[in-house]
């Protein structure tokens, strides 16, 4: 069985075979080409848990702003455990602060969808961008009103 399809019909063979070629130093044997899809694969994965992390975390920012009369203790509980997620997200992964502007807009437009389908209310109640900054989105004592 050649490595593509063993790659393609047993990935956990496929991968514990490639990681002991890896140590071993065998890169002549390796799948070098699936061994860095794979590598570019996980970074998009941390990108993508940046990006859920922020999209739940803006969603409850922005009915906690819009909503002040129907603030719940579950909102603020979720507040405060996606904002330890966040921090510790990026403790793992410091290069991710590259792409924070991006993952915030990517982020907004999907908090924004939620935060009007789970209130109820206007588009026009949110604004189109993302009215908050990483630094307060992250910091525990932000609360907007």
């Amino acid at each position: 069985m050649d490595e593509l399809s063993k790659y393609e019909t047993d990935f956990y063979g496929w991968a514990i075979e490639q990681a002991e070629l890896l140590r071993t130093r065998r890169l002549n044997e390796a799948d070098l080409d699936n061994i860095a899809e794979e590598i570019e694969s996980m970074g998009r994965s941390e990108k993508r848990e940046l990006v859920n992390r922020l999209a739940v975390l803006l969603a409850h920012l922005l009915k906690w702003q819009s909503q002040p009369g129907l603030r719940r203790t579950s909102w603020r509980l979720t507040v405060v455990e996606q904002r330890r997620r966040l921090a510790r997200h990026m403790q793992g992964n410091p290069s991710l602060t590259t792409i924070l502007p991006d993952a915030i807009d990517e982020a907004y437009d999907y908090a924004r969808l939620a935060a009007q389908s789970e209130t109820g209310l206007a588009d026009s109640a949110f604004p189109a961008t993302c009215p908050y900054s990483f630094d307060q989105v992250g910091d525990e004592r932000f609360w907007p009103d």
